[in-house]
């Protein structure tokens, strides 16, 4: 279960697109590197997404599990309702007073993995297969930090 919601941090999948994850879904991208390559289950739009270091020890992990071998799939990927359960009593464990389900892990992906780390904001929404740059949007308004981060660079170029 842990492995899956990581998976999900490191590439913004949604539960359903990680649940329904087969090797087809895997392809070389225009870098030469190993990339996601599907169209999202809920709005049906392509979404292309390059496969961090992490992402790929764990599909590379799970690629002889009898599981993924029976039904095809690259991941054991639980019912979502058993998944979000886990979750709410490891976030119970660990005094998290936050809901904690597996959306978290996308939200993740698009705050933590990559608004805060540089990456453009239209890169990110064409990861998440978002149909406009406001659903994009919608994550970086709690970003202030990047903003102060960005900011204090720019103080400093300003600097007497």
């Amino acid at each position: 279960m842990r492995d899956i919601f990581l998976f999900s941090c490191f590439t913004g999948l949604a539960y359903v697109d990680v649940l329904q994850l087969s090797r087809a879904d895997i392809s070389r991208g225009i870098d030469g590197e190993k990339w996601v390559v599907k169209k999202r289950q809920k709005t049906d739009t392509p979404s292309r997404i390059p496969l961090l270091p992490t992402a790929l020890k764990i599909l590379e992990k799970y690629k002889d599990h009898p599981q993924c071998l029976n039904e095809g799939k690259l991941l054991p990927v639980l019912s979502n309702q058993k998944m979000n359960a886990y979750l709410k009593e490891i976030a119970d464990l660990c005094g998290i007073s936050k809901p904690l389900t597996f959306h978290i892990a996308r939200h993740t992906f698009a705050t933590t993995v990559t608004l805060l780390n540089g990456v453009p904001m239209e890169s990110v929404s064409k990861m998440l297969g978002h149909t406009n740059l406001r659903t994009t949007q919608h994550y970086a308004k709690i970003l202030d930090i990047k903003v102060s981060e960005d900011m204090r660079m720019l103080k400093d170029k300003f600097k007497i």
